[in-house]
């Protein structure tokens, strides 16, 4: 087994580079706070730029099915930098969560291949029908609340979607005669209803989706489409312990620029002994933090068979870490840190909101105590 590489390559930072000057240009705090009043379900002029032209949907999809070809770190790459802007695009949604569950039936078949070719070229949205808070990297099924009809349509219900607002196309688990399967859904249809619903992160909104008797593709039969729904999960999970990285890492900059600038009795506020004890702290926590989400991210990478425990390991610390990280910030930052007009609060809402997207942190220890045999406490 390799040894898992934790730095970031050249190829990696130069990626980091273009995406941080593009976010930088287009999606500042006070745009971001536009899009959140908005309504919309995400920037779509963004989605444009960052996905289709800069090419960051495909980065998960190889070459011979249009995307890029590049791996599970580079994604990681992005989602760290998507983390630090609070970016209201859906990366982990359609570029991750998506592409994942499709890689994992069989491109062989032309209508798979094609959508993941649309999803790749960011020109179609996707998005995963099932709850946010579907916990990844634990044994069986997840579960499915909708059913397959005989005539090749779907009915059924999901509640607390994320990406389903702003998607052109769902890939919907479903049971019927035949078992578990999973199949693609176009929101056009009439038959299909995607009711927003009030989020705490207004950059990564839910919906509720309803089925009635929508037609459907079916994609992949009952062992391809388990194993596709559990390899998207833990893929997700994953890289979403690089968007929790970057939230901290925002979150600790700003907070330090802060105390730096904000003068009381005469000098900074950074410069008193117990405000330095508590950023130094989140420093360590940051640094121990992006160890995690570099492993699962080179896990996911090299397929490596510790994949599971270092997915478990990141969602586990990096989660907490996050919040831990924005917590600190609204605090540190005053009664500033408070208002609606400075951008703190959404990254403490994504930062929530995140601990508890793919499973909390308590399921991931709980996942990680059964994958290393360590038996739970008794009595």
């Amino acid at each position: 087994m390799s040894t898992p590489d934790l730095l970031y390559s050249e190829a990696e930072d130069d990626l980091r580079a273009a995406v941080r000057s593009l976010l930088a240009d287009r999606c500042p705090p006070a745009t971001v706070l536009s899009q959140a009043e908005s309504g919309r379900a995400h920037d779509v002029a963004l989605w444009g730029a960052l996905g289709a032209e800069m090419g960051t949907a495909g980065l998960l999809v190889p070459d011979k099915l249009g995307g890029q070809g590049a791996t599970a770190r580079e994604a990681a790459v992005v989602m760290e930098e998507l983390g630090r802007a609070v970016a209201p695009v859906p990366y982990l949604t359609s570029a991750v969560l998506a592409a994942s569950a499709l890689l994992g039936c069989d491109t062989d078949q032309e209508p798979v291949a094609r959508l993941l070719g649309a999803l790749a070229e960011g020109r179609t949205v996707g998005a995963l029908a099932l709850p946010l808070s579907t916990v990844a990297g634990v044994p069986g099924t997840p579960a499915a609340t909708v059913r397959a009809d005989g005539d090749g349509t779907l009915s059924g219900q999901v509640s607390g979607v994320a990406g389903a607002a702003g998607a052109d196309v769902l890939l919907v688990p479903a049971t019927g005669a035949d078992g578990y399967g999973l199949y693609a859904v176009g929101t056009a249809e009439t038959s299909v209803t995607v009711e927003p619903l009030t989020s705490l992160d207004l950059t990564r909104p839910l919906a509720a989706v309803t089925l009635t008797g929508a037609p459907a593709r079916k994609l992949a039969g009952p062992e391809r489409a388990a194993a596709a729904m559990g390899r998207a999960l833990l893929t997700g999970a994953g890289l979403l312990a690089s968007e929790q990285l970057g939230v901290a890492e925002w979150c600790l900059t700003e907070t330090v620029r802060h105390t730096k600038e904000r003068h009381q009795f005469g000098r900074p506020i950074g410069s008193f002994q117990a405000l330095k004890h508590r950023m130094a702290a989140l420093w360590l926590e940051l640094v121990s933090a992006r160890a995690t989400a570099r492993y699962a991210a080179d896990a996911l990478a090299t397929d490596s068979p510790d994949t599971p425990v270092a997915v478990a390991v990141a969602q586990a610390h990096c989660a907490e870490v996050a919040v831990r990280a924005a917590e600190e910030c609204v605090q540190l930052h005053g009664g500033i840190g408070m208002t609606w007009e400075h951008p703190a609060h959404l990254y403490l809402k994504r930062a929530k909101s995140d601990e508890i997207a793919l499973g909390t942190p308590g399921r991931h220890r709980q996942a990680l105590a059964g994958l290393v045999d360590l038996a739970a406490p008794t009595g």
